[in-house]
């Protein structure tokens, strides 16, 4: 009896300690997940000095000394853009509609990466202007299938497209916890990093790190996630950036997932000198030369420069992003030809870019 008792016992033991451990281990989560339930970026990314002060004032006076003439070159007639469409409509393709928002047309899937047909990136009437029209608007964009939204930053989240877009019945693929602003949409799917969603047979999503942060008020710093999207179609990998710095990320992700075909990436939106302390340097937003370090790290073949523009988000001559990225494409390894730079509605064959069939 006292054996068959201590038996009993030796198995609550056992079991108990299976249960802790099963607990903990569930209890566990990714260094980017805090117990506070917010985020933060790739373990060993750069850090923002908190003694830096962000002044309105210092930048809307520097902001007034930018010549915002923009040459007529940057940006297709409405005519042609619709005629391109036309024209390209049985074909894979990509199109710029201004800043983060590309149609990216792949075999039977169109899909819109950030959407932002506002006047301003901000709530309501506020935030920054645009100084360029969007290419499309959005009675005029195609049958949209997938919707990629990278963060919740006004100029990539904006509320007022999402309300009126006229695709509700898209797949949209978005960050941790940004689901609720989707609710009158019918497939909405939150993804945490590397996180992978087939589409069909020819296409699937992963959901990757970069390093940026997210905000949208006040209260809720970091409390949703951000990420970059890597497309992998037809054994071709494209990888759409969200915002983001330079980080030692990138070189896992080219590890892991590279080569990588073709690369969207922020070059723009990276000097808020005299505010910060050194000119050309924001650790959340690449300069041209680092967005190239990073096409590098990946071991791309092709990158494609965006986020310029379209918005003055800060304090760079409007048109210095392009040519920067341009002119040093070499010292990164890249051709000239392969630091691509679209204008705004222009659209490009994907066949002809990746060169397939």
């Amino acid at each position: 009896m006292v054996n068959g008792k201590k038996l009993i016992y030796g198995l609550f033991i056992l079991i108990g300690i299976i249960f802790y451990n099963c607990l903990s281990i569930a209890m566990e989560k990714p260094y980017h997940h805090l117990p506070d339930g917010t985020f933060r970026n790739p373990e060993g990314s750069p850090k923002r000095d908190p003694n830096v002060k962000w002044s309105y004032k210092i930048f809307n006076q520097e902001k007034k000394k930018l010549d915002m003439t923009v040459p007529n070159e940057h940006v297709v007639e409405k005519e042609k853009v619709l005629e391109d469409l036309k024209k390209y409509q049985e074909d894979d393709y990509v199109a710029w509609i201004g800043h983060a928002t590309f149609l990216i047309k792949l075999g039977e899937t169109t899909i819109i990466t950030d959407p932002v047909f506002s006047k301003n990136a901000g709530p309501l009437i506020f935030g920054p202007k645009r100084f360029t029209e969007p290419a499309l608007t959005l009675k005029e964009i195609p049958k949209i299938d997938l919707f990629l939204l990278t963060h919740n930053h006004y100029d990539h989240q904006d509320m007022s497209t999402i309300r009126r877009f006229p695709y509700k019945n898209a797949k949209v693929l978005l960050p941790l916890k940004l689901g609720k602003y989707f609710r009158r949409y019918n497939d909405v799917n939150e993804m945490d990093w590397y996180e992978e969603i087939r589409i069909n047979k020819d296409l699937k999503i992963t959901f990757l790190p970069a390093v940026h942060w997210s905000k949208r008020s006040l209260t809720d710093t970091n409390k949703s996630l951000w990420g970059n999207f890597l497309i992998d179609y037809n054994g071709k990998k494209i990888l759409f950036a969200c915002d983001t710095g330079i980080g030692n990320i990138y070189k896992v992700i080219g590890n892991k997932y590279g080569p990588i075909d073709l690369i969207f990436i922020n070059i723009g939106a990276y000097n808020f000198y005299p505010i910060m302390p050194q000119k050309d340097k924001s650790i959340y937003h690449t300069n041209p030369e680092e967005a190239l370090s990073i096409a590098r790290d990946l071991k791309s073949k092709k990158v494609i420069g965006m986020h310029w523009g379209t918005f003055v988000l800060s304090l760079e001559p409007i048109m210095e992003p392009p040519k920067r990225f341009k002119d040093n494409a070499e010292k990164y390894g890249f051709k000239k030809e392969d630091a691509i730079i679209f204008k705004i509605g222009e659209i490009n064959s994907l066949k002809k870019l990746l060169g397939y069939n």
